[in-house]
């Protein structure tokens, strides 16, 4: 996992597991809690994230993004930790987890175990204290959540940007007028840098090509 600061407040780890495009965890150091943005392939994913905070007392707090495989197999190396997820994402990891691990161990980094998120919410969440928000945002996923950090202005958007700088559009599994309700969010939000699950950080001129292309769709 290679480390980039991308704030004074915030770090992005990246794995290169496919060859086109990293697997990207997020970290945000808060005022009274440390927040980990996704858990990756298991314990090699965030082996790196629990070095970096060695001798920080902060509790942590996990966040998985949305129910993709890639994105949670970590989660069990934080079981005494609280870990947020959408309703709807804990129900589709439950459902799910043996068949997407049975088809995708070869990509396993380290151990991996099933634990599912033990905090689900339906809209949005905030820590005031540390100045994060947490806000339903599907569009990749109809499970899919945004990260937002109000001091720094960095959001972790998960695979709701496209995975390269070609690929614009990510993958869509809810429909056009959905994802463009949550473009639009974007849009609203107080942002200066988007923090992808695979692409590289982004600014605001990638969302106004994002929205050029969905035009064009729609």
């Amino acid at each position: 996992m290679k480390p980039t600061k991308i704030t004074n407040r915030n770090i992005m780890f990246s794995e290169p597991v496919w060859s086109e495009y990293d697997l990207n965890l997020g970290l945000i150091l808060g005022v009274k809690h440390n927040f980990i943005i996704d858990t990756g392939l298991g314990s090699g994913s965030v082996a790196p994230i629990i070095d970096h905070l060695q001798g920080d007392g902060k509790p942590i707090i996990v966040v998985n993004t949305h129910a993709d495989w890639d994105h949670h197999w970590g989660n069990f190396v934080f079981e005494d930790s609280l870990i947020i997820a959408h309703k709807t994402a804990y129900e589709i990891m439950s459902e799910h987890w043996d068949k997407a691990f049975e088809h995708n161990k070869a990509k396993a980094d380290g151990e991996v175990r099933k634990h599912l998120p033990n905090l689900v919410f339906e809209g949005e969440l905030y820590f005031a204290d540390d100045g994060i928000k947490i806000i339903h945002t599907p569009g990749h996923t109809p499970c899919s959540i945004s990260i937002l950090d109000t001091i720094d202005k960095v959001l972790y958007v998960g695979d709701n940007f496209g995975d390269t700088a070609e690929q614009v559009l990510p993958e869509i599994h809810t429909d056009l007028q959905t994802f463009g309700q949550t473009l639009n969010i974007y849009k609203g939000l107080d942002v200066e840098v988007f923090v992808c699950g695979h692409n590289k950080p982004q600014k605001r001129d990638f969302l106004l090509k994002m929205e050029e292309s969905w035009k064009k769709i729609v």
